[in-house]
């Protein structure tokens, strides 16, 4: 089973409140879930990463077998495809853990898309922010 994974981090003031944000769609384009997890203080670029990981364990979890995964994170998209260095180690731990349970689906693929592409995703980012500061 292939997934589409959109994922998006944020942060407000980077760093500052953060939240990740993911959807997932069938090849049919169906929507099979949304997810946003409040990060607390983090940086965008960890927000990011932890949005990538969030959808890449859910997508696993579903059973899917392919994922094509859009974001618009530059950073993470080149970080992911090893053309661009990880040069804060704060991000080592992450760009591992998302490169591992990238490696385990059979087939897959990472893309940059226009921010505008990424509404879904960044929507759900924004919410998970404001959950977590009204939790906190």
């Amino acid at each position: 089973m292939r997934l589409v994974l959109y994922a998006d981090g944020a942060a407000r003031g980077n760093p500052g409140p953060a939240g990740a944000g993911a959807v997932l769609y069938d090849e049919k384009g169906k929507l099979v879930a949304e997810l946003a997890r409040p990060l607390g203080h983090a940086t965008n670029n960890v927000a990011e990463y932890s949005a990538l990981i969030l959808g890449l364990e859910e997508a696993q979890r579903r059973g899917a077998t392919a994922v094509d995964v859009r974001m618009d994170s530059l950073l993470v998209v080149q970080q992911m495809r090893g053309l661009w260095r990880i040069k804060h180690p704060g991000l080592v731990p992450l760009a591992l853990r998302a490169g591992a349970l990238l490696a385990s689906f059979r087939e897959r693929e990472i893309r940059h898309v226009p921010r505008e592409e990424n509404s879904a995703a960044d929507e759900l980012s924004n919410r998970a922010i404001d959950e977590g500061e009204i939790s906190a």
